[in-house]
């Protein structure tokens, strides 16, 4: 049974970098083998419905066609991941907003915002340059995934 658009499917996967380096895992000991483990993170497989954008594009576009208990490498470009940099996502910040609010900047620090997370690209001496592009964004991606369980969108409940 090959996955449709619009199908529940429920997927390991481990993504990495061309370098081989693990950024994310549904697997709980790769994630302890690669110092990522989050404690407060659930482990365990994902449940999406593939090929309506719950995804990256280029994931989203992998799961189609697989069945359950297949395996597959995907190598997923900047374009179907997270894009290129844009650097009008990159602005600065007066440095005494910083001061204001009891922080003490530091280049690569992530910050929450009001418009939302963004990790300091400078410190220079009157302002603070923030980049709110994805961390992901310009990396090609490596995901190899496993599909668990399939659900049918058109199945009869």
């Amino acid at each position: 049974m090959k996955i449709e658009k619009g199908d529940f499917v429920v997927f390991n996967y481990t993504g990495r970098f061309e370098n081989g380096e693990v950024f994310d895992t549904s697997y709980e000991d790769i994630a302890r083998e690669n110092d990522i483990y989050v404690e407060e993170r659930q482990y365990g497989p994902l449940g999406v419905n593939a090929g309506v954008g719950e995804l990256i594009q280029g994931l989203d576009e992998a799961l189609i066609g697989m069945e359950t208990g297949e395996k597959k490498t995907v190598i997923i470009p900047p374009e179907k991941g997270y894009g290129m940099p844009n650097e009008g996502l990159i602005v600065d910040v007066p440095l005494s907003e910083f001061e204001n609010a009891g922080i003490e900047p530091v280049k690569g620090m992530y910050v929450m915002t009001d418009s939302g997370m963004a990790r300091i690209a400078d410190v220079k001496e009157e302002a603070v340059s923030l980049d709110f592009n994805h961390p992901l964004a310009g990396k090609t991606l490596i995901f190899e995934i496993e599909i668990v369980d399939v659900q049918k969108a058109n199945s009869e409940a």
